[in-house]
């Protein structure tokens, strides 16, 4: 195919005083060939412009006028008109760049030299392609200034996460947000993730947990989920999503593929964001429950050399776990995204917990409007990494004190702290909520017909919590009764006494 137009050769290029004659500068990537092929074949043929308005932008065109002529001509097929050389001329009779190469005439030129349908696809990418190496040429040229500029207000740490955030982005570009897709290939997947949860352990869509009837409950953590643990103070929450994390990390099974690619089986790679408490706090409840010795004593050292040999042995089996911990505290929600995302990209990724959302921070400016819009953003920008990163995010809440002053303490959504955002946004939101913490405080006077009430009352919650299923896409609410071992901080699946196999004499 002859080229219709080319760009005016630059002057020659002054020598750099090494008495050769290399060139100050290059010329950004492009092919104006290829341009001009998919803009001729779009006005022979309009259908050629539905094979690539799926992932091509007038931004990705080099050329200015070749990016308006496209806009131009994307509106009109989208408005239902016909496009052609004679249908365009009049929007650009008064455009001064065309002009110059021809004027309206230089549309005719497009049509004449077009490329055939069947190509329109292959020239959208390979143009989308030029597009994608002139902003990496950009993203350098930008840290590079950046990296001159001294900021009091920008550290190094700031400017390499907006680095990282903005290559994630042009990396997944295009992964997701296609557009339509045929229902075949939406059956096919549907079809993927039935043959995944028959072969995963307890035939689950979802990640296991750990905790069987909660499993049931919710299939499992589903990918792409905003999940929200909510509950008061000392009801467990840590402590559940500890045991839960760690379920998942050591569950960890995955295949390898020839091109390269993980295929996991089971559990994933957990990664755990602690804003409120330390990583050695963290490992040190997960020790005390693998071990079965009571976090307070492995704290205070008062352990024998039994205890201590079994903490060793327990440590050693958990050194591969696929757990990593990041304890920044007061970490913004573009902070944590760009690190999710890296780990993703260097060891993949299959669950993100948050401890706990009202600690993360907004950007400054939605922080400058109020908690609530700050909130907001939060909520909102974990359900669009949850989606971006196609993994389940479980994330802590705090509730208000109203709970405490009603008679029946169990939680409901209307007392989520600070935003409507977090139950708009979730896709499931629970409760933890332990009736022996409250029954315990409520202790009568020994030796009275109240106080044989009371402990008869605290024998049947002792070391019961509720699960609270209160909202829920994809299924059904309601409670899940689990054991918790507060000395262990461990949950497990409850054993009711219906469920014991009888006994004889």
């Amino acid at each position: 195919m002859s080229t219709v137009f080319e760009i005016p050769p630059p002057e020659d290029f002054p020598s750099n005083g090494n008495g050769d004659n290399e060139p100050e500068y290059r010329i950004a990537p492009h092919n104006l060939e290829a341009e001009q092929a998919l803009l001729g074949a779009i006005l022979v043929n309009n259908e050629a412009c539905d094979r690539v308005t799926g992932f091509l932008e007038p931004k990705h065109f080099y050329e200015g006028i070749h990016a308006r002529i496209f806009e131009a001509a994307s509106t009109l097929i989208r408005a239902g008109k016909l496009v052609s050389p004679v249908t365009l001329k009049s929007y650009f009779e008064t455009d001064e760049t065309l002009n110059e190469i021809g004027g309206p005439a230089y549309l005719a030129r497009l049509a004449a030299s077009a490329a055939t349908i069947i190509n329109a696809q292959e020239y959208g990418h390979s143009i989308y392609e030029l597009a994608q190496r002139r902003e990496l040429i950009g993203i350098g040229t930008d840290i590079v200034n950046d990296a001159f500029e001294m900021d009091v207000q920008t550290n190094a740490r700031d400017l390499i996460e907006r680095a990282e955030q903005t290559l994630f982005q042009i990396a997944e570009t295009g992964k997701y947000g296609q557009g339509f897709q045929k229902f075949g290939t939406a059956l096919t997947e549907a079809i993927d993730m039935a043959a995944a949860a028959y072969e995963r352990d307890g035939h689950l869509s979802g990640i296991s947990t750990g905790l069987k009837d909660l499993d049931e409950k919710l299939g499992g953590l589903q990918s792409s989920d905003l999940v929200i643990l909510a509950g008061r103070p000392a009801m467990g929450k840590t402590s559940l999503a500890t045991n839960i994390a760690f379920h998942i990390a050591k569950s960890y099974e995955a295949e390898h593929n020839p091109d390269g690619t993980i295929n996991v089986k089971n559990g994933g790679v957990v990664a755990f964001f602690s804003l409120e408490m330390s990583s050695e706090q963290l490992a040190t409840r997960i020790i005390s429950e693998q071990s079965a010795i009571s976090s307070e004593k492995i704290r205070r050292g008062k352990i024998n050399e039994d205890e201590f040999r079994r903490i060793v042995e327990v440590s050693q089996e958990m050194q591969s776990l696929p757990l990593y911990i990041d304890d920044t505290g007061g970490i913004k929600i573009a902070q944590l995204a760009a690190r999710a995302r890296r780990l993703k990209r260097q060891r993949g990724l299959g669950l993100i917990v948050i401890d706990y959302l009202q600690l993360l921070a907004g950007s400054d400016h939605k922080a400058s409007q109020g908690r609530v819009q700050e909130v907001t953003e939060i909520t909102t920008g974990l359900k669009a990494l949850a989606k971006e990163l196609a993994v389940p995010i479980l994330a802590l809440s705090q509730l208000s004190r109203q709970v405490e002053n009603r008679d029946d303490k169990r939680p409901q959504l209307a007392d989520l702290r600070e935003s409507g955002s977090i139950e708009q946004d979730a896709d499931v939101v629970s409760f933890i909520y332990r009736e022996e913490y409250y029954l315990a405080r409520k202790e009568p006077k020994p030796n009275t017909d109240e106080h044989f009430q009371w402990q008869e009352e605290m024998a049947r919650v002792d070391s019961v919590s509720e699960i609270i299923i209160a909202k829920q896409r994809h299924g059904p609410t309601g409670t899940v009764e689990v054991m918790f071992d507060a000395s262990l901080t461990k949950f497990r699946d409850l054993v009711r006494d219906d469920y014991l196999p009888e006994q004889y004499d």
